[in-house]
């Protein structure tokens, strides 16, 4: 069969027009002419026959077999123009619009500091990377243009925590992230940690000179306390704490937020994590930092109390989604920051929209739950100013933004 394709999904994959419905092709991009064989929705075995202008040579070579990346083969200027419109369909599906401050800000090649990898034994060894697309094989990344070069020279410490404490019959997954002192490595899904393993895998991570390995959920080596920085402050990570992806990507979503909020010198930071937000905004302002997670709290509240000249920072362990913060709590704030999860903030959002909090500064993951978290505030008054995406999952289809509100 024969397709034209007329847009990219929202999966990454080609979508032309058939005989009963959409038809879906992977690594097809808008324009494109191919054949193949129709398979329910789905063109397999695709062939190409006139490419788009915006196809580009991949720059991994494990590109074509690899999960980990999506998009490779398209332009970095199509990609981010990509990106912005999905974010500006999110919006329209919901009645709003809203100025984009440009252009897009996407995170270098080679700058993943953090990435949850799998590994499994073979009867040769050790299967390391990431998933095929859609299938449950495992893709080594040798020559990875996505991850940190500290993180590609961690691969054979990972491979030997695989070999050692792995099972032929699971799969490991190994969460992996670059601090100052050194890989952060947490293992879940192996073999159950004895008194004998404990004691290989601590000479292991010796060997390899691992900050710090977790097996699940117990800390089996410590050789450095693993501290990221985050604005003035260094920050102890609890063991698989949530990290923003990239520094860039980081800088770039904290610059956002600093500009929205402004001369703001009362803050509250929901969904604060580590402080990646609460920290370089506490250098002019005070701030009341409030999180589910009791471990990111505690090392929120004690990076804050160790850095000096920062304005008084105050932390809430909370469960947002069942207690939000209510409209009477946020009396005499000048600004929020909110940075929810995929599932965006619904029950906060509703709190904040019934506030008068002056400005609101929201950071996403998902452009379908910011839209409609977006909409309960503009239907409250506030105006949505701009919005800013960020592509720090660069080559994916995962989009990130900051956006500004103001109460009218």
């Amino acid at each position: 069969m024969r397709i034209t394709v007329e847009r990219l999904g929202h999966l990454g994959d080609g979508v032309a027009p058939g005989p009963d419905g959409p038809i879906f092709a992977a690594g097809l991009l808008p324009g494109e002419v191919a054949e193949g064989e129709l398979r329910g929705d789905r063109l397999e075995e695709v062939r190409i026959v006139t490419p788009s202008p915006d196809r580009v040579r991949p720059a991994c070579a494990h590109a074509r077999s690899c999960g980990g990346c999506q998009l490779q083969h398209v332009s970095d200027s199509f990609l981010a123009g990509w990106k912005q419109g999905v974010v500006a369909q999110a919006l329209a599906q919901q009645g709003l619009e809203a100025p984009f401050r440009g252009p897009v800000l996407t995170s270098p090649p080679a700058s993943r500091r953090r990435a949850t990898l799998s590994g499994r034994r073979t009867k040769g060894g050790v299967l390391m990377g990431f998933h095929a697309r859609g299938r449950d094989l495992v893709i080594p990344v040798p020559q990875c243009r996505l991850l940190h070069p500290d993180l590609m020279a961690g691969l054979p410490a990972l491979e030997a925590l695989v070999s050692l404490g792995g099972s032929r019959s699971a799969e490991v997954q190994l969460t992996v992230t670059r601090s100052l002192g050194g890989l952060d490595v947490a293992v879940s899904g192996g073999k159950p940690a004895d008194a004998a393993l404990r004691m290989d895998l601590a000479r292991l991570a010796e060997q390899f000179a691992l900050a710090r390995l977790t097996w699940e959920d117990e800390t089996v080596a410590l050789r450095a306390e693993p501290m990221v920085q985050v604005g003035a402050a260094r920050v102890a990570l609890p063991p698989g704490a949530f990290l923003q992806a990239t520094e860039a990507g980081e800088s770039a979503l904290v610059a956002a937020v600093q500009e929205a909020v402004g001369p703001a010198r009362r803050v509250a930071d929901l969904f604060c994590g580590l402080g990646t937000f609460s920290l370089p905004l506490a250098a002019r302002a005070e701030v009341h930092a409030v999180e589910g997670d009791s471990g990111l709290t505690a090392a929120l509240d004690r990076a804050a109390r160790l850095t000096p000249g920062l304005k008084r920072i105050t932390v809430e362990t909370r469960d947002l989604f069942r207690r939000p913060l209510e409209a009477d709590e946020m009396k005499g704030l000048d600004a929020v920051v909110i940075d929810p999860p995929r599932a965006g903030a619904e029950a906060q959002a509703a709190r904040l929209a019934a506030s008068t909090v002056p400005v609101i500064a929201m950071v996403s993951c998902n452009p379908a739950t910011f839209a409609r978290d977006a909409r309960t505030l503009t239907e409250a008054g506030y105006r949505l100013d701009w919005v800013q995406v960020v592509d720090q999952f660069r080559w994916s289809v995962h989009v990130e933004l900051a956006a500004r509100f103001s109460r009218q």
